[in-house]
């Protein structure tokens, strides 16, 4: 089992791993080793999963979720298949910790009267200011 959060523990069999070909670092080596790691996780079909967090994680990722509901996290930062590996499956924890966090409600708050005073000189100066800029009227005459 895949530890997310204290509530929610998603087994290694719901998770599927596809290597191909990477770009990036390795050299030649880069050419014939399939080092780029998918982490494929059927966000839909899970049973770890509620339907309401299935709709928060759907919602919060996605655009790393496909039209099949399938959520993809790759990896190909480092040389070795393995490391790779490791790397999307810290990846894909982070991401499902964040998606399943509680959504904490905005607790309105009013503009405080010192900032509204402040606001309200600010345009005042400016006002006076450009007041000043003006010439005198002089009613057509010299």
């Amino acid at each position: 089992m895949l530890p997310i959060t204290d509530t929610v523990s998603i087994p290694w069999s719901e998770l599927r791993f596809i290597a191909c070909r990477s770009s990036g670092p390795g050299g030649q080596h880069v050419n014939t080793a399939d080092t780029r790691v998918t982490l494929l996780f059927d966000v839909d079909n899970s049973p770890s999963l509620t339907e309401l967090q299935k709709v928060a994680v759907k919602g919060k990722l996605k655009r790393r979720v496909d039209k099949r509901g399938v959520l993809q996290v790759t990896s190909r930062k480092f040389r070795s298949q393995k490391t790779n590996k490791d790397s999307a499956v810290e990846r894909f924890v982070e991401l499902m910790q964040w998606a399943l966090a509680p959504v904490i409600p905005r607790k309105e708050t009013r503009v405080p009267k010192s900032a509204k005073r402040r606001r309200l000189d600010r345009k005042k100066r400016t006002a006076q200011r450009k007041r000043d800029r003006r010439l005198p009227d002089f009613n057509g005459e010299y």
